[in-house]
């Protein structure tokens, strides 16, 4: 099998990218170690579209975070993807919060998003009628929203396939050897022949870019454990509810789905084990305590399932989006955690340009751009 791309791991990242290659007169395989698209990160995250306000200015994150957001509606609609523009209110709970939500707004500024603002507490609650009493004031985010990261995957595959990308399945790359010409992949009975490769191998492109003998990438996998809540109680919160930023993340959400049920969380706890998703009733109590702060009347009465994603954080906590220094055929797009859901149409765009232009493939008359 002999391509002129090969795109290792089939998430939303990689599915998009393959799809915005496909735009081209390209040969494209999307290779996948699982038995379908979207079997690790991208079906177990938060499915929010951040406005691009909490990445730092002048980094991967913010660029394309932002870019993403206001690329996001026109790519769902024309994929026929489930997505809602609700907005996102970042609610602070003391003097030092409320500052915070003024650094964010700067922040948000200089990232280009539009039309933020600050609520106070009869604002914030005229438009969350549930929120805490103990709530201060919010920093509204009307571009952000949230959509089905799965269903979104799915359908850039599909549509991907249709416009002539093959979707090679239950291939786990192993081996990668170089000729100085064309790379050759192995998953230990079949090999596959490329002149380019795409590493968005999700937690485990830290692992795809060694078998290249680049070592410069390190990805510690960060379990976050959620509470799904049945569509009764879907509409205690109407947009999608933030706590103030850590280190470690976003904190603990309260969000609408785009299906109608009320998600909460995530944990976040950095682990060593690749495949761990399980979740424990110590993290899930946390989870449910902590949503309680932002909207109270949250129970596990409602509760109908609980599940885990692990995010792919890079020790250098921002994307890598950028050919390895060991093969500049060999593309690494690794560490895309958090706000990499709503960077994913931005970085598809940018990475299917790039690697287009590098290979000087030209652009389909005949490309079906909707599903």
């Amino acid at each position: 099998m002999n391509y002129d791309v090969a795109v290792v791991g089939a998430g939303v990242i990689g599915s998009l990218i393959a799809r915005e290659l496909s735009r081209y007169n390209l040969s494209v395989a999307l290779i996948e170690k699982c038995n379908d698209m979207a079997m690790g990160t991208s079906k177990a995250n938060s499915a929010i579209v951040h406005a691009g306000f909490d990445a730092m200015p002048g980094t991967l994150k913010a660029r394309f975070n932002v870019r993403g957001t206001e690329l996001m509606p026109e790519v769902c609609k024309t994929l026929n993807v489930p997505f809602k523009n609700i907005g996102s209110l970042v609610v602070a709970f003391s003097d030092e919060e409320t500052e915070t939500l003024n650094v964010l707004l700067e922040r948000g500024k200089a990232n280009g998003v539009p039309n933020l603002e600050i609520y106070d507490a009869d604002k914030l609650r005229e438009v969350e009628p549930s929120i805490s009493d103990e709530a201060k004031g919010a920093l509204w985010a009307p571009t952000a929203g949230i959509v089905c990261p799965y269903e979104l995957t799915v359908a850039a595959v599909e549509n991907a396939v249709v416009n002539g990308v093959e979707f090679i399945r239950n291939y786990a790359v192993e081996k990668i050897d170089f000729d100085g010409d064309v790379f050759t992949l192995a998953d230990g009975e079949k090999t596959i022949k490329t002149k380019y490769v795409i590493n968005t191998a999700g937690v485990y492109s830290d692992e795809i870019a060694a078998l290249i003998g680049d070592d410069s990438i390190k990805i510690i996998p960060r379990k976050g454990e959620y509470m799904l809540c049945d569509k009764s109680v879907g509409s205690l919160a109407k947009h999608t509810i933030f706590q103030c930023p850590s280190k470690m993340g976003k904190g603990i959400l309260v969000t609408p789905t785009v299906d109608g049920n009320l998600l909460i969380g995530p944990s976040a706890l950095d682990i060593e084990d690749k495949t761990d998703v399980s979740t424990t009733a110590s993290e899930l109590a946390d989870v449910l305590k902590a949503a309680q702060k932002s909207v109270p009347t949250v129970s596990t009465r409602a509760v109908i399932t609980s599940f885990a994603g692990l995010r792919a954080h890079s020790t250098n906590d921002d994307f890598i989006i950028e050919p390895s220094k060991k093969n500049d055929r060999f593309f690494n797009v690794a560490g895309i955690e958090s706000p990499g859901l709503s960077a994913a149409p931005a970085i598809a765009e940018y990475v299917g340009q790039t690697v287009a232009e590098y290979l000087g493939a030209q652009a389909k008359t005949d490309f079906v751009p909707e599903r």
